[in-house]
């Protein structure tokens, strides 16, 4: 079975900007999502499609790609009970914003007592990534994870 669309992959990935590790999955449960639903970044996306269980790549995915680019003018003031992740807020920190979009993550720029100066811009965005990936398994989505638009269960959504 290859990857397409409507198939719940589970995968192990290294993520590096440059020569900088981001975050791995190695030592926790794969990651889970259901492909073609825009679920990963488009590049990381179109690198998995085709793919089989065993499967290893690296691929490199240009920041338009990804997170796309960055705006410097993207700040706003938000107050800081909306800030999701931590008790106390510095400077550089991530925090998570519920939005009528969904949840975004957001970084603080600057803290008050009440309020917080945070930059919408994705943590990643403007950033060249490398992923190495390991195919752990694929299967073909539920009903209800197709009509949902993601994986369910370990590594994916928890409903």
């Amino acid at each position: 079975m290859s990857i397409s669309k409507n198939k719940v992959v589970q995968f192990h990935y290294t993520l590096r900007s440059g020569e900088e590790l981001i975050e791995t999955s190695a030592g926790k449960d794969p990651a889970a999502y259901l492909h073609g639903h825009s679920n990963v970044i488009p590049g990381l996306e179109k690198a998995m499609e085709g793919k089989a269980v065993g499967d290893e790549f690296d691929v490199d995915v240009k920041s338009a790609d990804a997170y796309g680019e960055r705006f410097e003018d993207r700040q706003q003031q938000v107050p800081i009970k909306h800030l999701q992740g931590a008790k106390r807020w510095k400077a550089g920190m991530v925090a998570m914003v519920q939005t009528d979009k969904g949840a975004r993550q957001v970084t603080v720029v600057k803290a008050g007592l009440k309020h917080a100066t945070v930059d919408l811009n994705h943590p990643l965005s403007g950033k060249d990534l490398s992923f190495s990936v390991q195919i752990v398994d694929i299967r073909d989505a539920t009903e209800e994870e197709a009509s949902h638009g993601h994986a369910h269960g370990v590594g994916g959504h928890q409903h």
